[in-house]
């Protein structure tokens, strides 16, 4: 199958440093381009993948002093994929709405993952009037403010197989990754972690927008004892970050459309402590992966039983459910369904298969082996 990705072009792909949506492109195009299919990405010059790579700008525009108008670059983005829509059978977009005036007058088979959130109020109106493309969520609760969107599929996240490792948890610290922001609520983790009398530790980007909350609400905080401060970490960090956690603070504040770092947790065996916002309930299942909170007090008594957990039986649940294998089955399942004219069935190495298009699942089966 011959398939285009397109990603926002803030970030390399992969990022080389924060990037949920790019780490995701990247992890789902090196998937399709193992298993045999033919696949280009247009993104920026310094993205590293195994696809055919069309640079639409040098560099990723977050780390370009010379980039005054990211949305300039966006829009030439999209007329380079059109000009060569006809070379693929499918165009899989990352960036939102941005295309949708392109592929609405230009007819081309298509799907935009939706990564972000959706609950603002201008967004009804243009899923309304672009009611003929069709998207994909992240997870189901992503969808509620959209009811009248075209959605194709929900399908999660996931990761490469071999990414993280199982870990043992041995660092007696509690772990809080990602980004210093209001929503995701690193004021409260280190409150859970004072208040349970273990230390935390934060590895996490500040956004310009977020300097003023970092300075003024978390700053304050990192006086503490028990409080230690990363700042923003990388992939060959990551594994031993979390593997070493006692577990995941997650105490979100927000619709939470998926959480990446969830399942990164679960791939080295950590237990997640999760407010249950947005999709948490269908990522961590209470009781066995993590614990879904709605107080600090309920996550301080969560911390104290996380002494009954299986690390190993973590890691058994993301192997289930939030592999980079996972997640390329159930695209290349919805793609085939998406052709017109096309009714072939593709399995993951790109052979074909059968004749007759097959029903798309919003997701593959949640259960993991008993360990």
């Amino acid at each position: 199958m011959r398939i285009a990705q397109i990603p926002p072009l803030y970030e390399s792909v992969p990022p080389k440093m924060y990037g949920g949506t790019e780490r995701v492109v990247s992890y789902l195009t090196e998937e399709l381009v193992q298993a045999g299919h033919e696949v280009t990405l247009f993104g920026t010059g310094d993205s590293v993948t195994a696809a055919t790579l069309h640079p639409v700008c040098d560099r990723a525009l977050r780390l370009s002093k010379e980039c005054g108008d990211p949305l300039a670059w966006h829009i030439l983005q999209m007329q380079t994929v059109m000009e060569h829509a006809a070379a693929f059978d499918i165009l899989h977009f990352h960036n939102d709405y941005l295309h949708y005036p392109f592929s609405k007058m230009a007819g081309y088979p298509n799907v935009t993952t939706l990564h972000g959130r959706l609950d603002l109020p201008e967004l009804g109106y243009i899923y309304e009037k672009f009611s003929t493309l069709p998207v994909v969520s992240i997870s189901n609760h992503q969808r509620i403010p959209l009811p009248g969107a075209n959605w194709a599929a929900t399908i999660y996240h996931g990761l490469p197989r071999d990414l993280y490792h199982l870990g043992d948890g041995d660092g007696d610290y509690l772990a809080f990754l990602g980004r210093i922001s209001p929503e995701k609520r690193p004021d409260r983790a280190i409150e859970i972690a004072i208040r349970a009398g273990i230390k935390i530790k934060i590895a996490a980007k500040i956004d310009r927008a977020d300097r003023q909350y970092y300075e003024e609400t978390i700053l304050p905080l990192l006086d503490h004892p028990l409080v230690e401060f990363i700042g923003e970490i990388g992939e060959d960090s990551k594994d031993a970050f979390l593997g070493n956690a006692t577990a995941l603070l997650f105490p979100i504040d927000w619709p939470e459309p998926f959480g990446i770092v969830m399942i990164e947790a679960m791939a080295a065996g950590t237990p997640v402590i999760a407010f249950g916002c947005g999709a948490v309930p269908e990522i961590i299942t209470d009781g066995e992966t993590g614990y879904i909170v709605n107080s600090v007090d309920a996550a301080v008594q969560a911390i104290e039983r996380l002494h009954t957990f299986s690390r190993r039986h973590c890691r058994a649940v993301f192997e289930a459910r939030f592999t980079a294998t996972v997640m390329a089955e159930n695209y290349v399942r919805l793609y085939e369904t998406l052709i017109p004219g096309k009714p072939r069935v593709y399995r993951l190495d790109g052979r074909q298969t059968d004749t007759r298009l097959i029903p798309v699942p919003a997701i593959r089966p949640v259960s993991a082996p008993a360990v």
